[in-house]
């Protein structure tokens, strides 16, 4: 692990270190066997459990996400897709891994249309596309796994929560409680996640026996039970009930990617991000602008800064919004948007005393998720997320598997000329990113912010935070943060002063006052400090904590 320089030494102290520091909230975790941070406290344990028993990074963040499928349904799932960024401290590389899954073979923008859709829709299965979740935790355990816990073994605390049961968090059944419209439309989703005909309560205990009879069918046949065997079946079932378009070759043709990281450098650390069809390119070119300005010289949090951090942040979505798009499928010009003269070319365009409305550029060249981070004691580092998008998906369970199946297919757009325009065997614009921070040619922070297009922005801001303005990992995913709509609609989280406000919308910017992991996500992180140890942080927007040994 890398030695922090002075700067460092500043923005990695375990107790509030800067003029930012709201003085509130939790202290950051100090671990240095071994590390987990997640949404639920629960999955956070069953994460540490495979650490302490002598697994890996790897090891830990499968057995996580598989609790979290049980105890954060309404966010994640083996019927979702996930992506991953690892750094194998052995061979001292970062690999990334996109296990996103495709539309089926019969979809189309011509199918589409005939179905009467003008776009594409956010629930029923037309927004389903394969889950690519379940073989991408098997291709990263595969390659990455320490080789002393099987697939089996990593899915025992998922299995005893489903029989068992566990009792529901309060941010969770609040989120759960609001979807019971969704739930309802669906039989068999009605049936396993409204029990006696409604969402359980904060604290009530909630059982998914389906799910833990397909967690014992896939520790058992692994992969081919899910994509060519009754899993696969039962989606396919529930498809052809619904009128959809599956049949079992989209399954059998499923495969995860592994892509080479994209990155970027601000101020000597080094951000990098899963490539296009993920939205983290649109974070890179966000700091690639920033850097032109001297963050670090305004105070933290007032309308100097926040509104260049804005501005920086409408000109990525501008460029995500034109260009991403799934790269087997469409070209999609990252060197030119990642390149100095872009940014500088963009950088023009911000004016420091009215807000902008942006388009994309021209450059050369060619919302409901988990995210969770794990560190072991041989510095290895896994940078993980997995979702359903929305709130439970489509709304659609695949019978009695306990599998809600998600709408990623709401990604895809219904312009012909587009890039990202919805077609056979293709992967939809994806939200979900995982972020991996490197200094000097070493990890430095594994992490990442939950929450559709809060997810760049939240990369942005907590990056900045701890390099601009000193905050360590816990300070920075507590600090109120921004949340641009569009055009120049732009919400602002409780904490930050109504003078900057004030002084915001006298700029032309168009504020909203939000509060809530609804509007601003959550986050997790893990920092590499000096002699070994690591630092913690979880997002006080989510029930979740950091937990190390």
């Amino acid at each position: 692990m890398s030695q922090p320089s002075t700067v460092d030494a500043k923005e990695n102290m375990p107790g509030p270190t800067s003029s930012a520091c709201l003085g509130m909230g939790r202290s950051p975790v100090l671990a240095k066997e071994g590390m987990v941070a997640t949404s639920q406290p629960l999955a956070s344990l069953a994460g540490l459990e495979v650490l302490r028993e002598g697994g890996n990074a790897m090891d830990a963040a499968i057995a996580t996400a598989a609790a979290l499928n049980v105890v954060e349904p309404q966010s994640t799932g083996i019927g979702g897709d996930m992506f991953m960024l690892y750094w194998d401290n052995g061979e001292k590389q970062l690999r990334g891994l996109n296990g996103s899954g495709r539309a089926p073979r019969a979809a189309s923008l011509e199918r589409y249309r005939s179905e009467g859709f003008t776009t594409t829709p956010d629930t029923g299965i037309f927004s389903v596309t394969v889950p690519g979740a379940f073989d991408g935790w098997c291709t990263a355990l595969d390659r990455c796994g320490s080789g002393k816990k099987s697939l089996s073994d990593l899915l025992v605390p998922a299995i005893h929560y489903a029989e068992s049961g566990f009792p529901v968090t309060s941010i969770i059944g609040n989120a759960w409680r609001l979807q019971e419209k969704k739930l309802a439309a669906w039989e068999a989703s009605k049936r396993i996640f409204m029990p006696n005909g409604r969402a359980p309560h904060v604290g009530g205990i909630f059982r998914n026996p389906g799910l833990a009879a397909t967690f014992r069918l896939l520790a058992e046949g692994g992969r081919e039970a899910f994509y060519h065997g009754p899993v696969a079946e039962a989606i396919v079932l529930a498809s052809r009930e619904a009128g959809g378009l599956f049949e079992m070759e989209d399954f059998a043709d499923t495969r995860s990617t592994w892509v080479e990281p994209i990155r970027t450098s601000y101020r000597g650390y080094e951000l990098c991000e899963i490539p296009p069809n993920g939205q983290g390119l649109a974070a890179l070119i966000c700091l690639n602008i920033l850097e032109g300005y001297p963050l670090s010289k305004y105070s933290y949090g007032s309308a100097d800064h926040l509104h260049l951090a804005i501005e920086a942040m409408k000109l990525a979505f501008a460029d995500r919004d034109r260009y991403i798009a799934d790269m087997d499928h469409a070209s999609v010009p990252v060197k030119g948007l990642l390149s100095g003269e872009y940014a500088n070319e963009r950088r023009g365009l911000i004016r420091e005393d009215a807000a902008g409305d942006p388009g994309p550029g021209t450059p050369g060249g060619w919302s409901d998720t988990i995210y969770l981070t794990a560190a072991d004691r041989d510095g290895n580092m896994c940078s993980f997320i997995n979702s359903l998008f929305s709130h439970f998906g489509s709304g659609i369970t695949a019978g009695d598997t306990g599998v809600m199946l998600q709408n990623r297919g709401f990604g895809f757009v219904m312009e012909d000329d587009h890039p990202n325009c919805v077609a056979p065997g293709k992967r939809p614009f994806h939200t979900i990113i995982p972020g991996f921070v490197m200094k000097d040619g070493e990890p430095w922070m594994s992490y990442g912010v939950m929450g559709g297009d809060m997810q760049p922005q939240g990369h942005v801001q907590v990056l900045s935070n701890m390099v601009d303005f000193g905050m360590n990992v816990q300070e920075a995913m507590d600090a109120p943060r921004f949340r641009v709509l569009g055009g120049r609609e732009v919400a602002i989280e409780n904490g930050v002063p109504e003078e900057v406000l004030a002084e915001l919308i006298g700029r032309g910017h168009d504020v909203a006052r939000k509060g809530g992991y609804e509007g601003f996500g959550g986050g997790q992180g893990i920092v590499c400090l000096p002699e070994g140890v690591y630092m913690g942080g979880s997002d006080h927007r989510r029930d979740g904590c950091a937990v190390g040994f």
